[in-house]
């Protein structure tokens, strides 16, 4: 007999770090209290993914920054609600104030906004995660600036636009809540924290065709 929902045990964040499997090849998050496993990364996701993490790292170095932001291979971010854990596609930490993660050394856990500069979500065919979950427990956490980039235009069209267009959203936290500004085709992106990054959005699409 199937399990039902109201049978289905919701794990809290600590069970989900004790059952992730260690050099998991799969990723996985956990969304209300139930794992999910996250879809398969396509070569243009990981070609974009790549692209954005050389560019960032470009635009560190050209304002100073090289070795105290960074970018590390895996992280899990740890919302104020205790039943998710996300791991994002591109993080940037800040390394002036990772002593405050006391789960980052051992768990690769981060739980303080002080410690992100950035977070990148490119979107897969999950993409309500990112437009709606996601976007909803960084903006509590405090995180200053959040990307969706939608390059295969899959969210929702209230988003995106009808017909659906290509469109990264840099959303900036003022006042407590994200203003989403929009960049499609040769619109320049326009980072707050990012002021090196020079890059129109039609770039960064390009580098999946």
């Amino acid at each position: 007999m199937s399990q039902t929902q109201s049978e289905l045990k919701l794990l809290t964040f600590d069970e989900f770090i004790e059952w992730y499997p260690e050099n998991s090849e799969v990723r996985y998050e956990l969304h209300d209290g139930v794992i999910v496993e996250m879809p398969k990364p396509k070569g243009e996701h990981s070609d974009l993914a790549g692209f954005l993490i050389e560019e960032l790292l470009i635009a560190i170095r050209e304002m100073g920054k090289r070795g105290i932001w960074t970018i590390p291979k895996e992280s899990i971010i740890k919302p104020y609600r205790d039943k998710s854990g996300y791991e994002p596609d591109i993080i940037v930490l800040n390394q002036e104030t990772i002593d405050t993660e006391t789960r980052w050394k051992k768990e690769s856990v981060i739980h303080n906004a002080s410690s992100l500069k950035l977070i990148v979500e490119v979107v897969s065919t999950n993409w309500q995660d990112d437009y709606y979950d996601k976007l909803r427990d960084y903006e509590a956490m405090g995180i200053p600036e959040y990307w969706i980039v939608d390059y295969a235009a899959l969210g929702g069209r209230v988003f995106i636009g009808s017909p659906k267009v290509p469109t990264i959203f840099v959303c900036e936290l003022i006042d407590g809540e994200y203003q989403m500004t929009p960049f499609r085709g040769t619109n320049l992106i326009v980072s707050p924290t990012f002021c090196q990054f020079n890059l129109t959005a039609q770039q960064i699409f390009d580098s999946v065709m």
